[in-house]
This record gives structure tokens, C-alpha cells and sequence, in this order.
């Protein structure tokens, strides 16, 4: 029997904001099938982001479980579950968190680093990864504050498929892009999904991009709903 690449039990995750009240995400049960690619909408505040982030393990769960290929990653200490995501998840934060002051390459090259992964022809990947996503070959020594905003983003999404994942986690990866760059995204990310067999979870509030995907999932058929979102 073949584990689900992504298996959530009884989780619970609870936050405290500024105030004296209380805010949780609860997901009773999911399951995500490998090569999946799930499409995962709702409204500001809904929870989508956190969700990611536990996904992704930086954030872990109050209580209940959450594994991924096989593996209990909210059993894990902070540096297993760190080196974990670098091994096996590209994340696409909503910020980037790209290194402003390093270029196109280094900030790429650093997803290798962190994940001790060996590749000899390193330039060669990213050179075609950002022909893939429009980028001009020339900016891979740029300082990616030099680039202006839809370039981050593509950049950002280049860091995390160079050391092929076998889970995507994707989070509004389209807001600053036109329709004509939108459109040539969300087709590379669905080309490499499909030859690489990745499992794809996207987060956007834009359910126009829902037909890209095989199944498409409101957060709030997910969580509880007697539970605040996040």
C-alpha cells in the first residue's frame, strides 16, 4: 500500500495575537495522493498561509500530527524538520524572503546549500529554470534588488524547483505578475509538476487559475469552521 505523500491527523494549531484572545486552525483529516495538484483557496485570513507554514514545518502544530512522504515532521526537532523542508519542499513564501544584496544565482544556489545538494552543472539548471519562467539568462548575476517586483517572484519560484522537490508548496505566487506572465507561470509550473511528479499545493485567492488544477479545495471545507482562522 502506497503511504499519501501528505497526511494530516487531529491537528490543531492554536495562535496567540496581541491580544488576550485566541485563534486556531483545526484539520481533523487530509490526505494528499503523490503528483497531486491541489488548488487551495479563501478569503484574507482565512488560514491558507498558516496551513503552508505547517506544511512546510516552520510552523508545528499544537496538537494532532502532520507527515509528509512517510515521515511525522511535527515529531521532528527544529534543525530535522529545517533540513527536512531543504530536502524534499520548495516553498514559494508571499514575500519571496530573498537575499536583496545577492544575486539571482547566489540567492538560488543557497536552496542547494542548504539542502547539501551535489550539482556539478549548478549554473547550467538555473540558466534554464529562469528561461523557463521568462527570465533573461543576463540577470542570474544581478542583485535581485535591482529586478523589479514580478522578477523577484520568478526568481523566488526558480529557488525552489532547483533541487526538484518532491512537494511544491505555493503561496499567491501570481499577484504581481500581468496576465501574459501569469499565464506562462502557471504552465512551466504545471510542465514540471507533471515530468517531475511533484505534489503540488498552490494557495492563491484567484480561483481563475483554479482550472490549471486536478482538484480545487476551499480552506473552509477543510478546517473546522467552529475554529477562528488564522
Amino acid at each position: 500500500m502506497t503511504l499519501p505523500t501528505i497526511s494530516i491527523q487531529n491537528m490543531y494549531y492554536r495562535y496567540s495575537n496581541s491580544s488576550t484572545n485566541h485563534t486556531g486552525l483545526t484539520v481533523t483529516q487530509w490526505q494528499v495522493e503523490t503528483a497531486s495538484r491541489i488548488f487551495l483557496h479563501g478569503n484574507s485570513g482565512s488560514g491558507k498561509t498558516t496551513l503552508l507554514n505547517l506544511l512546510s514545518g516552520i510552523l508545528t502544530p499544537t496538537s494532532g500530527s502532520i507527515s509528509l512522504l512517510g515521515k511525522n515532521i511535527s515529531a521532528l526537532s527544529s534543525r530535522e524538520r529545517d533540513a527536512f523542508r531543504a530536502k524534499n519542499i520548495g516553498v514559494v513564501f508571499q514575500q519571496f524572503n530573498l537575499i536583496p544584496y545577492l544575486s539571482v544565482f547566489k540567492n538560488i544556489q543557497l536552496a542547494t546549500y542548504f539542502a547539501k545538494a551535489t550539482n556539478i552543472d549548478l549554473k547550467n539548471n538555473i540558466q534554464v529554470l529562469l528561461k523557463s519562467l521568462q527570465l533573461p539568462s543576463n540577470i542570474i548575476h544581478t542583485p535581485v534588488n535591482q529586478l523589479s517586483v514580478g522578477q523577484q517572484q520568478r526568481v523566488a519560484i526558480a529557488r525552489a524547483l532547483i533541487n526538484n522537490p518532491q512537494i511544491l508548496l505555493v503561496d499567491e505566487p501570481t499577484s504581481a505578475l500581468d496576465a501574459s506572465a501569469r499565464d506562462a507561470l502557471m504552465n512551466v509550473l504545471m510542465q514540471i509538476c507533471n515530468n517531475t511528479h511533484t505534489t503540488l499545493i498552490f494557495v492563491s485567492h484567484d480561483t481563475s487559475l483554479s482550472h490549471y488544477f486536478d482538484s480545487t479545495l476551499a480552506i473552509s471545507s477543510l478546517t473546522n469552521t467552529n475554529e477562528n482562522k488564522i
